[in-house]
């Protein structure tokens, strides 16, 4: 997946926004005001960092080399994702999804 087409996919989510409070370049997408996803497109492979269940974070570290501790973020509840090519864009997507339903209010 490319940089539009993830940002398309995640402003699609309900109540989403976007700002760019650390650097140019690395987007900041919230819900009610609480992070569930990063994307760096300074550098390429792309980065996508987003919050996950710590039990299923483990398994994807495990399956998969681009899978990675969240970086800069709490390595427990974050994973980044280089955008290499190993993760199908259904799979990103989901992982996405998943990231947003974990913030979204109970």
């Amino acid at each position: 997946m490319d940089s539009q087409s993830i940002e398309q996919y995640i402003l699609n989510l309900d109540d989403t926004v976007v700002n760019f409070p650390f650097e140019e370049g690395l987007a900041v997408y919230k819900r009610n005001d609480q992070m569930f996803a990063l994307l760096d497109t300074n550098r390429q492979p792309l980065k996508l960092s987003l919050k996950c269940d710590p039990r299923l974070s483990k398994l994807l570290r495990e399956k998969y080399t681009e899978v990675m501790p969240g970086h800069k973020l709490n390595k427990k509840d974050w994973n980044t994702i280089i955008l290499t090519g190993e993760l199908s864009e259904e799979e990103i997507k989901d992982l996405i999804r998943h990231s947003y339903e974990l913030i979204a209010p109970h």
